[in-house]
């Protein structure tokens, strides 16, 4: 489903295909998950296509091999144009862009000299693909950023989130919904949260989860609707008795949620504040900071 025979990928400076791509198995992101990655989506815009929000995606890959001593061996303005090739090479325009940062051969626990860059695009519908989503809380947790730095896209931070995935499906829900250490609501497993109580939307603050560039473009969208938006500790308490709940990404866009553990939200999604917010953000992500870069 990710690529056929025809299908191009960038990988160290040179456009090769796919089913070519290589890398070692003694690569250290492989064995110990130290590498980063970020997604992006490119949506048609009627003339042409546009990647939303590059630039903010590009410098939060860079700061996050950062975080874990990889080197990215391209500038954000760099990484925008192989992007928007990309999408050309492959005759695409609404598509799913997968940078990934990953270290060479090493098998000590100590930065890897070696950094690799890849970067790939298909077409991808809204993940999980379905809604509205029952979900349940989760018995694993998100990461503790006292452990690993939680505000950075690193691949091994997404082994709990696979987890708790695979345990709500196991359990016959459709996704699950991570606490954090201190026990409040953090995220899904690949999508930030808010809720609906009362007119207002509330969402977790900073310092336990992912600063989702989706989340922050949802409070840009509420501060122009004049909708308020408080960050803030969420108990599960204070989720149950939520009159609405939507998860955002960049993959998930904004998916309504209908049910959490079995308890039914109240507000039918077509009269919540999400449903009036996705119908603003289809129109936003179309058009954005495309501003005629030399593709080269």
């Amino acid at each position: 489903m990710y690529y056929d025979d025809r299908t191009e990928v960038f990988l160290d400076g040179d456009w090769i295909k796919a089913k070519d791509a290589k890398a070692s198995l003694f690569a250290q992101t492989l064995h110990y998950g130290t590498g980063v990655f970020d997604g992006i989506r490119s949506y048609n815009n009627g003339n042409g296509f546009n990647i939303f929000k590059a630039q903010d995606h590009f410098q939060r890959l860079k700061d996050s091999a950062e975080k874990v001593f990889l080197k990215v061996p391209y500038s954000v303005e760099d990484m925008i144009k192989i992007a928007y090739e990309l999408i050309d090479r492959n005759n695409l325009t609404n598509a799913y862009i997968r940078p990934l940062v990953y270290a060479g051969p090493n098998m000590i626990l100590a930065p890897a000299k070696e950094t690799h860059f890849f970067m790939t695009a298909w077409k991808w519908a809204k993940y999980p693909g379905f809604e509205p989503l029952n979900t349940m809380i989760s018995s694993y947790l998100k990461p503790s950023p006292k452990s690993t730095p939680v505000e950075a896209k690193i691949i091994g931070n997404y082994s709990a989130n696979t987890l708790a995935s695979a345990e709500a499906k196991k359990l016959g829900f459709d996704e699950a919904i991570l606490l954090d250490h201190d026990g409040h609501i953090a995220e899904g497993p690949g999508s930030n949260i808010f809720y609906e109580k009362d007119g207002e939307l509330f969402t977790p603050k900073l310092g336990n989860i992912l600063p989702g560039i989706t989340r922050s473009t949802i409070m840009e969208i509420c501060d122009e609707l004049n909708v308020k938006v408080t960050e803030k500790d969420i108990t599960p308490e204070e989720f149950y008795q939520a009159d609405h709940a939507f998860f955002c990404g960049t993959a998930t866009e904004i998916t309504h949620i209908s049910s959490v553990n079995g308890e039914k939200f109240k507000k039918k999604w077509d009269d919540s504040i999400g449903h009036n917010l996705l119908e603003v953000y289809q129109q936003k992500v179309m058009f954005d900071e495309y501003r005629g870069l030399t593709i080269v």
